[in-house]
């Protein structure tokens, strides 16, 4: 049966979701369905950490790139970078030799940091919606789009920047020249105007049957609306079909999906609702894609004996082993969203407080739950996390207070303006986590990032800010900014968490790549939620134990110096002795 949301699709269709969830798998499958049904489509990745190329096997990249195996498909990766870099060269390439050259630096300065990037990347986005020419040929353009809190940004700059103009605000040091986006005008108003038309656009609300991934797009609904996005659907990706067995782990996962389903938020409940069967095999290729939205689980023969990890995974125990050693220091969990960096950083916190440490546990994710998954104290323990609305008002509160209090009233009211650009809560966020980098001078601090794109986006403002220090300072003067504290290996431990699956890897090798670009090399890897490691006799989690022996033994080749293996678990490790479990010398499955 075809699902819903493929019915009397229009010509925009935007599939999000929080990271993790198989949006790229199902705005795949919903690109190949649509073009083997005689449609010319084109199929959009916005993702900072897109893998579109390696689901179809094939190079992509920022052109619009046929894909030779469906007739009627094409494929285009927006790379944030390059489409900066261009933006940058259109700006800054005519006032070469004409501006001093110290002169045309500051400008290229101003534009290298964050929000140069996204302008750029949402500049190449609205020409998508806008009509450009480029894609006036494809009948459906299908938006495999970043997770839910790029989405949502991106979403809102068309209003934004659209209102930013119209009310002639702005400062070039955040934005480039204005007269730059000013010609954007007409683009901006168009892109708003599709997102705002449900004849036009069609936003696809993709989740799994978990608890965290539901309130995400719950959110994300809501958000959506208030922004006149109102034609959206909810797709359920990968759901436990009912076992035929006695498998504790299997009718654990099955029951505890189901309680979700039943229990859907009431405005999720009223949206028309798709639910996708787990199948057997990864979702990489053409055959599994255009299987996915099929009927049944595309079982394999079950492997005649049970799947174990490859030789030379250790226990999250042991990493803690290691980190405990040292009395103060940053440790910080990274990845994409879905991945459980939340759980993870929680258990390594706990267990060095209960060592005796002075730990304090705290989270860049505006989305994160770190008192739910806590769920109680432990002595030695504090957590808080980086509330992006909070880090903003108080960074408007402390410019007014200091610089605004000289300034007359129109000074005033002018710089009470710059202050609601879009860029200021990206400087506030940083200064809080430049806080909490400093803290860890004193005690550790275990920092749970945000998904992939917004750390990268964090780390960038870092690498602004101690170029702008090492400028300013006289030579030979001594100064630490918050990268050099990143850069300092017995500092900062960075731990990536990944899943044992095909894109999730990618993308964790991705993120290893800018990491270590930025001059920061990742410490040790965990490997989250594996099957492989759980005890299970399911023929169907066993095929999928046996799809993971080879992702996990690439992390364990190739990525990482140090890498941890935790099993999929029967229930949900909430609370500190579940935690605490995990850092057991063999955490063994908790069998509800």
């Amino acid at each position: 049966m075809i699902p819903t949301f493929l019915s009397g699709v229009p010509r925009y269709l935007f599939l999000t979701g929080k990271g993790g969830v198989g949006k790229t798998s199902v705005a795949c499958a919903t690109a190949i369905h649509l073009a083997r049904q005689g449609r010319a489509v084109l199929l959009v990745s916005t993702d900072p950490a897109s893998n579109v190329g390696q689901v179809f096997g094939l190079r992509i990249g920022n052109t619009i790139t046929e894909v030779p195996a469906v007739p009627g498909l094409s494929a285009l990766e927006i790379n944030p970078d390059q489409a900066a870099e261009a933006y940058r060269e259109r700006i800054v390439g005519p006032v070469r030799g004409l501006l001093p050259e110290t002169e045309v630096k500051v400008i290229e300065e101003q534009l290298s940091g964050a929000c140069t990037t996204e302008i750029a990347s949402f500049n190449e986005f609205t020409g998508l919606l806008a009509g450009d020419e480029a894609v006036a040929g494809f009948d459906h353009v299908v938006f495999d789009t970043a997770p839910t809190g790029h989405t949502i940004r991106l979403l809102q700059l068309p209003g934004s920047w659209t209102d930013f103009l119209d009310e002639g605000k702005g400062d070039a040091s955040c934005l480039g020249p204005l007269a730059g986006l000013d010609r954007q005008r007409a683009v901006y108003a168009e892109a708003v105007a599709a997102l705002g038309d449900p004849a036009r656009t069609r936003l696809v609300l993709v989740t799994r049957a978990q608890r965290a991934a539901v309130e995400e797009i719950d959110r994300t609904h809501a958000e959506l609306a208030a922004l006149g996005l109102s034609e959206q659907h909810v797709v359920v990706n990968a759901v436990m079909p009912r076992p035929e067995g006695s498998d504790e782990l299997a009718a654990a996962v099955y029951e505890r999906e189901q309680a979700v389903l039943a229990d859907l938020p009431t405005a999720l409940r009223e949206l028309p609702t798709d639910v996708l069967a787990l199948k057997g095999d990864n979702m990489v290729g053409l055959d599994a894609l255009g299987s996915l939205f099929q009927p049944g689980t595309n079982l394999a023969v079950e492997p005649a004996e049970p799947v174990d990890v490859p030789a030379g995974a250790g226990s999250l125990g042991a990493l803690v082993d290691e980190l405990a050693a040292a009395e103060h220091g940053l440790v910080m969990l990274m990845g994409k969203g879905g991945v459980g960096k939340t759980t993870v950083a929680a258990a390594i916190a706990v267990a060095l407080a209960e060592r005796g440490l002075d730990v304090h546990l705290t989270t860049t994710d505006p989305a994160a739950h770190l008192a739910e998954t806590l769920d109680g104290t432990v002595p030695g323990l504090e957590a808080s996390r980086i509330d992006p609305e909070a880090a903003t008002r108080r960074y408007r509160e402390t410019v007014l207070r200091t610089k605004g209090a000289a300034l007359d009233d129109a000074g005033r009211a002018a710089l009470e303006e710059d202050l609601r650009s879009p860029c200021t809560e990206e400087i506030a966020v940083f200064q809080a986590f430049s806080r909490a980098v400093n803290e860890a001078k004193r005690r550790i601090v275990v920092m749970d990032t945000a998904p992939t794109g917004h750390t990268l986006l964090l780390l960038d403002a870092t690498g602004s800010y101690h170029r702008d220090v090492v400028r300013q300072m006289e030579e030979g003067a001594a100064f630490t900014t918050p990268m050099m504290r990143l850069h300092d290996a017995d500092y900062t431990k960075v731990i990536v968490v990944t899943l044992p699956e095909t894109t999730p890897v990618l993308e964790a090798e991705g993120l290893q790549a800018d990491l270590r670009r930025a001059g920061i090399e990742p410490w040790a890897w965990v490997v989250n939620n594996s099957l492989a490691a759980a005890a299970t006799a399911d023929p169907l989690l066993r095929r999928r134990a046996a799809t993971e022996r080879g992702e996990i033994a690439r992390v364990l080749t190739v990525d990482a110096e140090r890498c941890a293996i935790l099993p999929l678990l029967a229930r949900e490790p909430v609370g500190v002795p579940a935690l605490r479990a995990l850092t057991a010398p063999s955490p063994a499955p908790v069998i509800a």
